[in-house]
């Protein structure tokens, strides 16, 4: 396992604070700086041992850190990220855990060369774990163990540097696929991004007086639908061309299933729910 001396974590939330977490009890780093906006958020996260020290600035924060994690909301990264990588030392990477990934790296790659030059760079990352939850308060030191993250460097990408990033997330326990941004996006789309589409839309239509009725079936299939909806609109907005392909796709089974019950055909009914137990069941529990 890689050691580090200091990461600075630049949004402590669910994900920041378990990053801080993850580190510190598997004795990975000697320093966790914990950046945000909130004091009070700040002073939690130090309280529940996610970070041991604490600054509301970027510069001040990265600026002895070997590896700086942003953990800020999709539209905030590219912002954090560049303001990080003007302070950060030489030899420093950042990473980021966003559900979104090409135009946050292209956006990077395309405005970080004069901290190139200094020898700051960007790797992309995405760890597929998390909770409807937010908040540090939340924040769980075994989040990342036998979780997928996808790491997504690009032909710019000196591959120490993804090698390096590959090796910080499985240090924390997670499985690492590394994909394009491209693909990334593509991939997470179907699994993440119109899932909680989805959900909110079932739950969006169910009749108020019938919330009462509501049993482990839908509170399962909706559960992702009390997720931050600010942040749930960033998300599906910046991947709005995958989002879009995955709906037509989800629409086009979605009117399978409908002329199969308006022709009342069994053989396709069974065949339609056949066919999504054999994928979930694929999947495991």
């Amino acid at each position: 396992m890689k050691h580090w001396d200091t990461v600075a974590v630049v949004g402590v939330g669910l994900i920041g604070g378990s990053i801080g977490l993850a580190l510190r009890r598997r004795g990975l780093v000697r320093r966790v700086v914990g950046i945000g906006r909130n004091e009070t958020r700040l002073r939690k996260a130090a309280e529940l041992g996610a970070i041991t020290e604490a600054t509301e600035s970027i510069a001040a924060g990265v600026s002895g850190a070997n590896l700086v994690v942003i953990c800020t909301p999709v539209e905030r990264i590219v912002g954090d990220a560049l303001s990080a990588a003007e302070a950060a030392r030489p030899d420093t990477l950042i990473t980021d855990v966003g559900s979104t990934k090409l135009q946050i790296v292209t956006t990077l790659e395309d405005r970080m060369r004069a901290s190139n030059e200094r020898g700051v760079f960007f790797v992309g990352s995405h760890p597929m774990a998390g909770s409807e939850r937010s908040g540090v308060e939340y924040s769980q030191a075994d989040l990342f163990e036998d979780r997928v993250t996808i790491v997504t460097p690009t032909g710019m990408t000196l591959p120490e540097h993804g090698r390096a990033i590959t090796d910080f997330w499985e240090s924390l326990g997670s499985q690492v696929l590394v994909r394009s941004p491209e693909d990334h996006d593509r991939a997470v789309a179907e699994v993440s991004h119109l899932p909680h589409l989805v959900a909110s839309a079932l739950a969006a239509a169910i009749a108020p007086d019938d919330r009462m009725l509501a049993g482990g079936g839908w509170r399962d299939t909706t559960r992702v639908a009390s997720g931050d909806v600010e942040l749930w609109r960033q998300i599906l907005s910046d991947n709005q061309r995958y989002v879009l392909k995955s709906l037509d796709n989800f629409e086009k089974v979605l009117a399978t299933f409908r002329r199969a019950l308006e022709n009342a055909d069994q053989n396709a009914l069974v065949e339609l729910l056949t066919t999504g137990k054999q994928n979930r069941d694929a999947v495991g529990s």
